[in-house]
């Protein structure tokens, strides 16, 4: 229903609203006067060209057939000519068959079909004038036959053309706007097909990542289960207590590094081979090395006496502060054993960490948290497939979305233009 409103003493139509399903029969209504007549008359012209172009066919097969029997008599006045024609009457047929006449006409369709056809009409023009003369005065009434056949299939390729440029070309914005509107429903379908996909995709992902969760819940519990338990919190333990011994060495950390270079590379540091693979490894990792030493960390002991020995020597290139704080470090661990305490705690995190590793209850629970870590990592696989799924799905709906837009855009326009009339796609 169309509402008038006055603006500044001028009459406004009110935007007329359609769906995509049904603003196409309503533009049929309003335009079936003008398009359908043209749209009608196109194809009938077309299924006139689709017969001329078979008398054509039919024409040039006479021809070849005729100059073939010619061939067939060698007879030698004829010859040359005859093959000529055969020649020339199988380009024709050839090219007839290249011709694809549009089952379903459209402007675009009826265009490019005239135009393949004036480019094959030019070609067997070319033909004629030089080849005809050639098999005079041979096959006159042949050739005169195919000439006024081939003169009527021009004019109707004329009639085709003056019609396309003088009536066709009035219901062309109108024709596309019926493809747009075929298409922009299509695409409308393909969203709602994706939209679809998209909900499948996170339902999909929510189930994956519930069994994800629930696998992990199942490991949590299986790890806080009897020697499995105590195996991880002795894990606990000796990451505190690493920390505790990394700390505690921090300050000797730079002069062992001088000190094993002096070691390695010079002479003079007074470390046995023993000695200096125990450095090495308090180096690499303070705590394995202090942790695996015998009661009362000898090996350390004789490493650090050596160390201030160097020190006080000056093999050792280290700035005072430096020097101070490793001498304080050294004098605590030497001769007031503060590192007694905590090199106990170690042993004895890394004797319980040993025997639970060895148990046999720890030993299955290991080999079924091993499973279910197997399985997770399936599940975290799948679950990146699904989300690589997830934001292709995305990127399809979001560029169908634009089409979308873009179409109701042009149909809207193209009826303003042709029939004056606002209207808007919702």
């Amino acid at each position: 229903m169309r509402v008038h409103i006055l603006v500044m003493g001028k009459s406004l139509s009110e935007t007329l609203k359609f769906s995509s399903r049904n603003i196409k029969g309503w533009l049929e209504k309003e335009t079936g006067s003008v398009f359908i007549p043209v749209h009608t008359k196109a194809q009938k012209l077309i299924d006139e060209m689709r017969r001329t172009l078979e008398n054509l066919s039919e024409v040039s097969k006479m021809l070849m057939d005729n100059s073939g029997k010619e061939i067939e008599k060698r007879n030698m006045k004829t010859y040359r000519r005859a093959r000529a024609l055969n020649r020339l009457a199988k380009l024709f047929s050839e090219r007839m068959r290249q011709l694809k006449v549009p089952e379903k006409v459209s402007y675009d369709s009826f265009s490019d079909f005239l135009s393949e056809v004036q480019k094959v009409f030019n070609v067997m023009d070319v033909d004629i004038r030089s080849w005809f003369p050639r098999i005079s005065p041979f096959f006159i009434l042949d050739r005169r036959r195919f000439q006024a056949i081939f003169d009527r299939a021009k004019e109707s390729l004329r009639d085709l053309q003056n019609f396309l440029s003088r009536e066709y070309i009035k219901t062309k914005t109108l024709e596309e706007t019926f493809q747009l509107i075929d298409k922009l429903v299509e695409l409308e379908q393909q969203l709602a097909s994706l939209r679809e996909r998209m909900a499948k995709t996170a339902n999909d992902k929510e189930c994956v990542e519930k069994e994800i969760v629930e696998a992990q819940q199942k490991m949590a519990e299986l790890r806080s289960r009897g020697s499995i338990g105590q195996l991880h919190q002795t894990g606990t333990e000796i990451d505190s207590l690493s920390m505790e011994v990394k700390h505690s060495l921090q300050h000797l950390q730079k002069p062992f590094i001088k000190l094993q270079s002096l070691a390695t590379h010079g002479t003079g540091s007074g470390l046995s081979p023993e000695e200096l693979g125990k450095l090495c490894q308090y180096v690499e990792n303070p705590f394995e090395a202090f942790s695996t030493e015998a009661p009362g960390h000898p090996l350390l002991r004789q490493i650090l006496m050596k160390l201030d020995r160097s020190i006080s020597e000056g093999k050792l290139k280290l700035k005072p502060e430096k020097i101070r704080k490793a001498e304080q470090t050294i004098d605590s661990i030497v001769n007031r054993n503060i590192l007694a305490d905590l090199h106990q705690k170690s042993r004895d995190a890394m004797t319980r960490k040993t025997e639970l590793s060895t148990s046999e209850e720890v030993t299955v629970m290991q080999q079924n948290l091993a499973k279910i870590q197997t399985h997770v990592e399936e599940l975290t696989r799948k679950k990146a497939v699904v989300e690589t799924e997830e934001a292709s799905i995305r990127i399809a709906q979001e560029e169908t979305s634009e089409k979308i837009r873009n179409h109701k855009a042009e149909i809207e326009k193209n009826i303003l233009s042709s029939l004056n009339k606002t209207v808007k796609i919702e």
